[in-house]
């Protein structure tokens, strides 16, 4: 489904919930925001340009011929069932990254004014359908913001944000956890905003819980969690839903360097086995160009595109890349462009 943000036009997406979906007192907004229905809009209604409507079907697993002296000999080499997550990629399937399609997520001519205060100057980027993109930039030029608007959080003063996913995931820079819930029923809290019966919504977390690696952890408050742990509860509750575009508003940056990395690389296994489109905000340009395919570099308030750098190094990718002197320049690069001067 397509939906547009135009200013000042754009329907408010934040706005539009009914008696199934209001969150309940106490409690705070989702991290999940659900693609708006224009009036009159249904399931036969849909873009045609969605990725959703257009995914192809999942090529089958490799399997081996059986052996005619073994009566009854294992056909494939899949694992069982309960090994492998629903939606995760067969293992013969192509690696994450970008597909041919309508873009995901586009903004054009976005601009955004705080007062008389220009936070905004117009600018022009896309999402391609399964993309990660990181953009960087200083504090206070626009980041979140531009990530808020994609989510139907803000409606910009200039501009549009073209939406064209079912769901949009948003991890914010807190966790913002229910402290009286334990892992398992903050995981829920999406599922159960949206109407998802009981044992659906506990099959789903578990296996989001599972996902981010905290399985057995599922009656544990927050206050028994690291910062960390507490990230990966936020990340596992925006699963829940099966987002296609996920918005990342530094999720690590308040993280020590090591679990930082640890994470970057849980976040990637995600991308590999979900094939989302992303956009993930950070001040790290090592995070950037470790996570992304395409870094795009903001200036300072008000802010612009100062330029945007491919990231050659396929997936998956191993913590070692870090090290290597195609890393270190491409990150160097980054580096110069975001200090206004020239890659």
């Amino acid at each position: 489904m397509a939906v547009e943000k135009s200013a000042p036009e754009a329907v408010h997406r934040s706005g539009e919930t009914g008696p199934d979906t209001a969150p309940r007192a106490g409690e705070p907004k989702s991290n999940t925001t659900p693609t708006p229905r224009r009036e009159g809009s249904g399931p036969d209604n849909r873009d045609p340009a969605s990725p959703r409507a257009a995914k192809p079907p999942a090529k089958p697993s490799g399997a081996r011929p059986a052996d005619p002296k073994a009566p009854g000999a294992e056909l494939s080499d899949a694992k069982p069932a309960d090994a492998k997550p629903p939606d995760a990629k067969p293992p013969d399937a192509k690696p994450p990254g970008a597909e041919p399609g309508p873009p995901a997520l586009e903004f054009t001519g976005v601009g955004m004014r705080f007062g008389p205060t220009v936070a905004l100057t117009p600018l022009d980027f896309s999402v391609a359908p399964g993309e990660f993109v990181a953009v960087v930039g200083p504090s206070g030029c626009g980041k979140s913001t531009l990530l808020r608007i994609a989510a139907g959080l803000s409606t910009p003063t200039s501009g549009r944000a073209a939406v064209r996913a079912e769901q949009v995931g948003y991890v914010f820079q807190d966790a913002t956890l229910l402290p009286w819930r334990g892992v398992r029923r903050n995981v829920e809290l999406l599922a159960e905003l949206a109407g998802v019966g009981r044992a659906e919504r506990r099959a789903r977390a578990e296996e989001a819980i599972r996902l981010v690696g905290l399985a057995g952890f599922e009656k544990h408050r927050p206050r028994a969690l690291s910062g960390g742990m507490r990230m990966r509860v936020s990340i596992a509750r925006a699963l829940t839903l099966s987002p296609d575009l996920f918005l990342f508003d530094e999720p690590f940056g308040a993280l020590d360097e090591i679990t930082r990395e640890r994470l970057n690389d849980e976040l990637l296994r995600l991308y590999g086995e979900r094939s989302f489109a992303a956009v993930f905000v950070t001040h790290s340009v090592a995070e950037a160009v470790y996570l992304a395919q395409r870094v795009v570099v903001m200036s300072d308030r008000p802010g612009r595109v100062l330029g945007q750098f491919t990231v050659p190094f396929p997936y998956p990718r191993r913590h070692s890349l870090r090290y290597t002197d195609e890393f270190t320049a491409l990150a160097a690069d980054v580096s110069r462009r975001l200090r206004g001067g020239d890659a």
